[in-house]
């Protein structure tokens, strides 16, 4: 396996890894407004997050960054959090170009938050490398595959319980924000760190 492959398949184990469920459940609640016909939006969603996700890392690797690891724990699932909040004002699937380039926005600075999270760990594998710059980017292309493959995942439960089981779009949002909101409150509270 060369070191790319070997990086890509860290960025994607990194996002899809169910005991990490935090960067499934951000993910999850980011979707939880739209379908199948928003793919052009959602993906510039996602690639916003991961380029807050490589900017972090890469400032993390360098170590010009350096955040507690306690206070990164807290603020990953206050993103997830406010994140599924302003998925409550959502109230059908109409967007405005205002609002989305407020979340493109959003999805960067949480990708930047979220980047630290595995900062410490990443820096660790890569002090060995004399390079840095290719396990980087396939590590954070293989992070970008990983939530494109949980996104189309949940754009088809988006479509199967909304077209097929008759689901509204509000009640589909409500649940995932919900269930996001929940776990979130929760990851906050074990992970307090003051």
């Amino acid at each position: 396996m060369s070191l790319f492959e070997l990086y890509l398949k860290l960025g994607l184990e990194h996002i899809t890894d169910l005991r990490g469920y935090d960067h499934i459940l951000f993910i999850t609640c980011l979707c939880a407004v739209y379908c199948f016909k928003h793919w052009k939006k959602v993906l510039i969603l996602v690639t916003a997050f991961t380029i807050g996700h490589t900017l972090t890392l890469a400032l993390a690797t360098y170590k010009l960054v350096n955040v507690p690891g306690d206070l990164v724990e807290f603020i990953i699932p206050l993103t997830i959090f406010i994140t599924a909040v302003g998925n409550f004002f959502q109230r059908n699937e109409n967007f405005s170009t205002a609002l989305h380039r407020f979340k493109y926005f959003v999805a960067l600075v949480f990708g930047l938050i979220h980047g630290l999270g595995f900062s410490n760990y990443l820096r660790s594998l890569l002090g060995s490398e004399e390079n840095i710059v290719t396990p980087l980017l396939a590590f954070n292309i293989g992070v970008e595959l990983g939530q494109l493959c949980i996104v189309i995942i949940i754009l088809s439960m988006a479509f199967l319980f909304k077209r097929l089981l008759l689901v509204n779009s509000r009640e589909w949002n409500l649940v995932l924000s919900g269930a996001g909101l929940g776990v979130s409150m929760v990851l906050m509270l074990e992970r307090w760190p003051w």
